[in-house]
């Protein structure tokens, strides 16, 4: 599957990304937060970016079933389908790295291949994995949408973790055991990461 037209060169406007980054006090980059369903993944990402918000950094977060509803609405959940998702998710997240904002982006993303492709298509340097590694038992006994008892009724198909695979990190930036922090505790690890790696500022 083609990922550009080759009829297209990149624009580039006349602010640089690094004027950018200076407007809005602290670095561009992409914090991927990825684990099973039910894990902790879309909480953890709405409390980092309020905490990021209050003390005034640009952030927005990128969530399965908000891209689900608009960019990625003519997806199934296929391989090639669940790749193609992700592949969008990492062009647009690509997108407002360059424009100096810290995106965060829950999304499974169970395989290795597709993140480490948009660890490659951002940069390395500006890509921090995070891996909310939770027991599928606990994600289970959560499960907040009732996912994992539609997957036992047989009305989900390859639920990643049960029926399909998910592919652990190897070696993530960040990783957090969610059944045994809270969220703050969660959260106060990837802004202590952020901080000092110089991303931001000491955040309070």
């Amino acid at each position: 599957m083609l990922t550009h037209s080759d009829n297209t060169v990149w624009f580039d406007g006349y602010i640089t990304r690094s004027e950018r980054e200076i407007s809005r006090g602290h670095a561009g980059c992409a914090i991927w937060i990825t684990g099973l369903s039910a894990a902790g993944k879309s909480t953890i990402a709405k409390s980092l970016e309020k905490i990021l918000h209050d003390n005034k950094c640009m952030t927005y977060v990128l969530d399965g079933d908000n891209v689900r509803r608009g960019l990625c609405g003519d997806l199934g959940f296929s391989r090639q389908d669940r790749s193609e998702n992700i592949r969008r998710i990492g062009e647009t997240a690509k997108l407002f790295v360059d424009a100096g904002i810290i995106v965060i982006a829950a999304f499974i993303s169970p395989y290795r291949k597709d993140r480490e492709k948009i660890r490659d298509s951002i940069g390395k340097e500006d890509f921090i994995e995070v891996f909310a590694d939770c027991p599928v038992e606990v994600c289970r006994e959560r499960d907040p949408k009732n996912i994992y008892k539609k997957a036992e009724n047989g009305a989900i198909k390859n639920l990643t973790g049960v029926n399909a695979r998910y592919e652990k990190p190897e070696d993530p930036e960040i990783y957090l055991e969610t059944h045994k922090l809270s969220i703050s505790e969660s959260v106060m690890e990837i802004t202590h990461y952020l901080s000092m790696k110089e991303y931001t500022e000491n955040l309070r």
